[in-house]
């Protein structure tokens, strides 16, 4: 149903997904693409649904010059020009919601709605992000959802070279950006400037991204609409179908 695009975005091989006809509605990936972006055909149905790999990570290109999330904002606003997108809905899991929360607080205007699920990116010492750079890739997998089983269907039955080589990949991607800074006291700062209608949404059981951190998004951006979903973990976009048809009832 997806069809697969590979771009040139400034020089760096960019490959795009997409399906459907309508709104532009862009997802931004975390920091492992094992996920998938099934969960969104049914939204094709209503909307153009852009499902774009981040460079460093899934079947886009690599660029070592990446180092920073800023990078990857520049970027996003490079893909969105080549795909001649003016404003878009954005959703970010993660990582990738971390990347839509800092592309809407310095874009705001080429966003029309913005979605974040379980995004990454405030500091609270209280309820520390997990360190994902110091727990082995195979233990990460298994903090991934409260139901394993919606993690094990997406993944090989016998990983080969290919597959572990791209895991390991990404994860050198991640550390390259977060290593030295693992954080950015300035990202709260100015997520006030966020003014379009947001919707966050989170699993009451994370492991990776405490759920206590919506508190902190709800003093942020006093207007989003937070939903929080017992019994999910990380991934609660696929471990709860009423999450994702929560979000796509927002964007229409």
């Amino acid at each position: 149903m997806f069809k697969r695009e590979e771009l040139s975005v400034d020089g760096v091989k960019t490959v795009v997904h997409s399906a459907g006809a309508g709104e532009p509605v862009v997802f931004l990936h975390g920091a492992g693409t094992i996920d998938g972006f099934d969960f969104m055909a049914p939204w094709a149905e209503k909307f153009r649904v852009i499902a774009p790999y981040h460079p460093g990570f899934g079947e886009s290109g690599d660029d070592a010059t990446f180092t920073d999330l800023h990078d990857y904002v520049m970027h996003y606003l490079e893909l969105f020009d080549v795909l001649k997108l003016d404003t878009v809905n954005l959703v970010g899991l993660s990582l990738g919601g971390y990347l839509a929360a800092k592309f809407c607080s310095e874009h705001g205007h080429r966003v029309k709605k913005l979605v974040l699920i379980a995004p990454a990116g405030i500091i609270d010492p209280q309820h520390p992000i997990l360190d994902v750079l110091a727990v082995p890739g195979d233990q990460i997998v298994g903090l991934l959802a409260s139901n394993f089983e919606v993690v094990k269907k997406r993944l090989p039955e016998r990983p080969n070279l290919d597959f572990i080589g791209d895991r390991y990949r990404e994860s050198g991607t991640v550390a390259r950006l977060f290593w030295e800074h693992p954080t950015d006291p300035k990202f709260m700062r100015y997520l006030h400037r966020i003014k379009v209608p947001t919707l966050i949404v989170w699993g009451d059981e994370d492991k990776i991204v405490p759920v206590q951190h919506a508190d902190t998004w709800r003093k942020l951006v006093p207007h989003a609409d937070i939903r929080v979903y017992k019994g999910a973990g990380h991934l609660v976009h696929l471990e709860k179908p009423e999450a994702a048809d929560a979000i796509a009832k927002f964007l229409g």
